[in-house]
């Protein structure tokens, strides 16, 4: 299993805890387990680079306050759904933190493009072996 991502701060963090949906008979109506979890994005000083990278990687997620706001229903427990959604928004965050790699350009060789027009003259031979025959 991957590295665990670096822990957010704490003062950046609010959670609210919501009634569950779906089935679970009498526990999911008188039990909140489902935790919803706000992170004030400037509260974490990001480069701009950065938090660009994380306002795209947060899509519908980001509010117009400047806040990722994730929520985390898949688990019985409270416990269970607050560090998933901990750990979610951490991955979120950590993933921001890594600049894509740029692609560096490149030519086809000589040989590469002069092979590249034999293979096109041989198929054009082929193709037009195919037209019609002439008896003449």
């Amino acid at each position: 299993m991957a590295d665990a991502p670096p822990p957010l701060p704490e003062a950046a963090l609010e959670e609210a805890f919501l009634a569950g949906t779906g089935p679970g008979g009498q526990n999911v109506n008188k039990v909140a387990t489902a935790v919803q979890l706000r992170l004030d994005v400037f509260a974490l000083r990001l480069s701009p680079p950065v938090y660009a990278r994380l306002k795209t990687l947060a899509g519908s997620r980001w509010t117009n306050e400047g806040e990722i706001v994730i929520t985390a229903r898949s688990f019985r427990t409270r416990e269970a759904n607050r560090a998933d959604a901990r750990d979610r928004l951490a991955a979120m965050v950590a993933k921001a933190n890594i600049a894509p790699v740029r692609r560096v350009k490149t030519k086809p060789s000589k040989s590469a493009k002069e092979k590249r027009m034999v293979g096109k003259a041989v198929r054009s031979e082929v193709k037009r072996g195919r037209g019609k025959v002439s008896f003449d």
